[in-house]
């Protein structure tokens, strides 16, 4: 995709607190947020008959779209093909509207298709994280014209109740991760007035445009890695090349004049190797991991590094609070 048609995008047409829904649970199933997001008179899950139907249907090609220029548009016109619309209804409903544009392309790629078949099997015979509606929380926190810092993971958390959507956080209540408590204790020594949170939320980080991008999105429980190569990494890096081939002046939107890209320990350092990051800043250190955090991730300075890279391209009003609730 050219990069100045993805300039067309940068500004969300669903506005804050837009309704979205869930492919896997009922309405009555879901937490009280997740519910609350969900608008009425959007149909629930398929039938378990509907989706064998779709199970059996093999994918042999994408298809090509007239482009969008909203949800309802692309929704209308996958219409069209009944044996791939069902495949996207979760994309279709959960993925923030400006994302879902800007990747409406990849959506329908073989590899794609392909890969939402395997994920609606896993789902209707496994244990899958995160839930389905919090697979693509990441878009709906963190906006696309509002992208500043970019955190790469790789695999979502698959504890029960840990992963949410978000590379490195987990929801209140669960017991902090190694890899992020190291996290918090680079913060405290770039920072002296971090005070460590008592959870491992990250929300706030993603509200202040901190994408923070697993590379898999999904994880069969308790097997770790158990989905990387059924094609999430395509897509995920799909995803990085929207964030980084954005174009603007000094006065458009925040994001739209680079990023800060942290990329930590090798799987995330080959992730971005083919993103043009000419105009963007990228900091390499090993993974928080306590396997290797002694090892280049202690003292790597990035947190603040980003803020003064921020600050002389978006002036004081870009940087991060890195600061969390529930010290």
């Amino acid at each position: 995709m050219p990069p100045k048609a993805l300039t067309a995008y940068f500004k969300p047409k669903t506005p804050p607190g837009a309704a979205l829904t869930s492919t896997r649970r009922t309405r009555g199933a879901l937490s009280d947020a997740a519910r609350a997001a969900i608008p009425a008179g959007i149909d629930d899950a398929a039938s378990p008959a509907k989706r064998a139907k779709l199970s059996a249907a093999p994918v042999r090609a994408g298809i090509s779209l007239p482009r969008a220029e909203s949800r309802d548009e692309l929704r209308k016109a996958l219409e069209a093909h009944p044996t791939i619309a069902p495949l996207l209804k979760l994309e279709l409903d959960t993925l923030a509207e400006d994302w879902l544009l800007a990747l409406q392309d990849e959506l329908t790629k073989p590899y794609f298709l392909k890969l939402k078949r395997f994920i609606i099997d896993e789902q209707e015979t496994k244990k899958v994280f995160p839930p389905a509606e919090d697979i693509y929380s990441w878009s709906r926190l963190c906006p696309l014209n509002q992208v500043r810092v970019v955190i790469v993971g790789q695999d979502p958390y698959h504890g029960d109740g840990q992963s949410h959507g978000l590379a490195f956080s987990v929801k209140e209540g669960t017991k902090i991760p190694p890899s992020l408590r190291n996290i918090y204790k680079e913060l405290a020594t770039e920072y002296s007035d971090f005070g460590t949170p008592t959870h491992g939320n990250l929300s706030a980080w993603a509200k202040q445009g901190v994408l923070l991008l697993n590379t898999a999105l999904t994880v069969r429980a308790h097997q770790a890695g158990s989905h990387a190569n059924q094609g999430w990494l395509q897509f995920t890096a799909a995803v990085l090349k929207v964030v980084t081939d954005r174009l603007g002046s000094t006065t458009d939107k925040a994001g739209a004049n680079g990023v800060v890209i942290m990329a930590w320990g090798n799987h995330a350092a080959k992730m971005i190797a083919g993103l043009n990051t000419k105009r963007h800043l990228v900091l390499k250190s090993a993974h928080p991991s306590p396997l290797s955090a002694s090892r280049g991730f202690f003292g790597n300075n990035h947190f603040k590094k980003a803020n003064e890279w921020l600050q002389e391209r978006y002036t004081v009003e870009g940087v991060i609070d890195w600061k969390i609730g529930g010290v």
